[in-house]
């Protein structure tokens, strides 16, 4: 779950706790894992080449269990730079990232990147349709694992300007290791706090007698 609160016009919190559920080889592992919160700024509308630019940091914190493989047992911190633009109905998006943990690098690697590129268009009135590539490149250390890079698209449907769902597939493009499916639910709740009326600064014309 990700919780994201305006602090203003180009600033935004971002909170995620999550809960997690294993069932492998029939051992049961569940609770919650690392626990993410970051702030994400909006720093261009329309830059030249980046179009709608922002950078989003994040720090994960150690909440999960890293014997259950609910976390990884230190903290990280997160940078993401965010890319997007409009070319008529269609939305563009390239993102890239770099994460670094802590620990010495036997339950996660301590350095990993991200990159991704996707599109969103309209299908029919309320529903449309995403598609994304994204990988991650290999890592090295006691952890280290090798490139993957896969393939995700699938609709999304606005139920109401404040509610979309959204459903779809993840496919195997290279150590992926399979499919997966997913399903989300996005939903304004709307302000939490309102801003104060400030005084006008304009000076009133005299009132006629």
């Amino acid at each position: 779950m990700v919780l994201k609160i305006g602090l203003g016009s180009h600033v935004q919190l971002d909170i995620a706790p999550a809960w997690n559920r294993n069932a492998e080889n029939a051992r049961i592992e569940a609770g919650l894992t690392d626990m993410i919160v970051g702030v994400k700024w909006r720093m261009a509308d329309a830059a030249p080449l980046l179009g709608v630019f922002a950078i989003q940091t994040t720090v994960s914190l150690p909440t999960g269990n890293s014997e259950a493989g609910l976390g990884t047992g230190s903290a990280g911190l997160n940078l993401l730079a965010i890319s997007s633009h409009q070319f008529g109905p269609v939305s563009v998006d390239a993102n890239v990232g770099y994460t670094r943990l802590g620990g010495d690098g036997s339950v996660a690697p301590q350095n990993n990147t991200l990159w991704t590129v996707s599109s969103g268009f309209a299908i029919s009135g309320r529903l449309t349709w995403g598609v994304e590539v994204f990988g991650y490149p290999g890592t090295s250390g006691p952890s280290g694992s090798p490139p993957v890079v896969g393939f995700l698209t699938g609709p999304a449907f606005t139920v109401r300007p404040s509610v979309v769902l959204d459903a779809g597939a993840i496919f195997d493009i290279e150590g992926f290791g399979g499919t997966s499916v997913y399903g989300g639910l996005t939903w304004n709740i709307g302000r939490i706090w309102r801003s104060s009326p400030r005084p006008s600064r304009h000076v009133l014309p005299p009132t006629p007698m």
